[in-house]
């Protein structure tokens, strides 16, 4: 089987189809990965074929859009804002993608992208999404994310209701898009994006755990729950060192904002600093945003970029904003969690280690101030220590890459049937 794979975002939205892409080649097919070139050495670690797409952004670059998207909290504006800052380059993205679909057997796309599809199915492949959050799982037995569940009517209207809701809202997504990119399309001679909520592809890979996550009650039809699809930065040995020194074999607060970028760092990072207990230890990773110290202190160690499994073995606590991949990060590693969630479905992720047990939220506005009582509060709860090391066990039991490369090999062989 030949597989062309993409991706566009962030190291959430990349590191995932990655990982896919060495368990298929691993497995004994061809695998090619579409994305941009910042992420060109980690695709080619992974012994994947890789073709460059726009945009060609730097790190600077890279860190303005995600500051930009950090600003929408609306979810469907914020899918507009994703999909507009494609429009200066939406011309030659899709047709090298086009080019690359006539050399494959199948194409695998991140969940966003919709008008992929219109690609794929111009070129008669099977098109399948990976998405890396369970909520968009249509079921008569929830509303869509983030509407509030109607507790109170009767079973049947329930399902009634939220049926009308998942189409009124694919319906309201896809009005959105096409008016954000429709004559951007047009001019590729691509047609109208007709498919989001409802139908995203021949095949939906739910990247995420089956058994702590899948919600109940729902429907699988084209949506197959696989378990995380983890990649990893390589661990530094050096890196390795300089932590243990620091560290002095306890367990530490860690706080990482990931790819997450906001604006005035400095304030915000001078107000959390003026909080932060006296003398108490702690592990900045610096992460997109540049999270630094004005002045250097004894008690706090900054660090680039790391393995999220190298570090999280020293962690105590994750403070983080809530990330897909950190939060997947933080669960398989059995640490207890604080998530400020600053945007999209890191909202979601917040909910969830909430009902999870394992963690607790805390609002974006006032964190710098707030953080060191809630540190305090999670590293002394024995019911979230313990409830993490449970989540670890669960996870660890769990093949996502062995069960994603399983779904699109059945794929491929119904698609050769026909």
């Amino acid at each position: 089987m030949r597989a062309l794979l993409t991706s566009h975002g962030s190291t959430g939205d990349i590191y995932p189809v990655i990982a896919l892409g060495k368990a298929l080649a691993d497995a004994g097919h061809e695998v090619r990965f579409a994305t941009v070139p910042y992420f060109k050495d980690e695709v080619e670690r992974a012994g994947l074929a890789f073709i460059p797409v726009p945009p060609d952004w730097d790190q600077d670059r890279l860190t303005e859009a995600m500051r930009n998207l950090s600003r929408t909290r609306n979810p469907v504006r914020l899918l507009q804002k994703i999909y507009k800052q494609s429009i200066p380059f939406i011309g030659e993205l899709m047709e090298r993608l086009e080019s690359a679909m006539d050399d494959c057997d199948i194409v695998v796309s991140s969940y966003l992208f919709a008008h992929f599809r219109v690609l794929a199915q111009k070129k008669k492949k099977p098109f399948a999404v990976i998405t890396f959050s369970h909520n968009v799982v249509p079921s008569p037995n929830y509303p869509p994310f983030p509407i509030a569940k109607l507790w109170l009517m009767p079973r049947f209207a329930q399902k009634f209701w939220n049926r009308l809701l998942w189409k009124a809202s694919d319906r309201f997504i896809l009005l959105a898009l096409n008016r954000t990119m429709g004559g951007h399309l047009k001019n590729t001679d691509s047609p109208k994006i007709k498919y989001f909520l409802m139908n995203p592809g021949d095949l939906s890979l739910v990247a995420v755990s089956e058994k702590l996550l899948k919600p109940e009650g729902s429907t699988q039809g084209r949506f197959k729950f696989t378990g995380y699809l983890r990649w990893q930065s390589e661990e530094d040995a050096s890196l390795e060192k300089v932590i243990n020194e620091f560290s002095g074999g306890e367990k530490l607060p860690i706080l990482t904002f990931g790819s997450v970028s906001f604006d005035k760092t400095e304030k915000l990072m001078q107000r959390f600093l003026n909080k932060w207990p006296e003398g108490k230890k702690l592990i900045i990773q610096a992460g997109w945003a540049g999270l630094s110290l004005l002045e250097e202190s004894p008690g706090i160690l900054v660090i680039g970029k790391v393995s999220h499994d190298q570090l999280f073995r020293y962690g105590s606590v994750i403070i983080h904003h809530g990330g897909a991949g950190t939060t997947a990060s933080a669960l398989h590693a059995g640490v207890s969690q604080i998530i400020i969630p600053h945007f999209g479905d890191q909202f979601l992720w917040a909910r969830e280690v909430r009902r999870l047990g394992s963690g607790i939220r805390i609002r974006r506005r006032k964190w710098p101030e707030r953080i060191g009582p809630a540190v305090s509060f999670v590293e002394n709860s024995f019911q979230m220590k313990e409830k993490a090391k449970e989540l670890a066990a669960i996870l660890s039991t769990e093949d996502g890459r062995r069960n994603a490369v399983r779904e699109l090999e059945l794929l491929h062989s119904a698609n050769i049937k026909r």
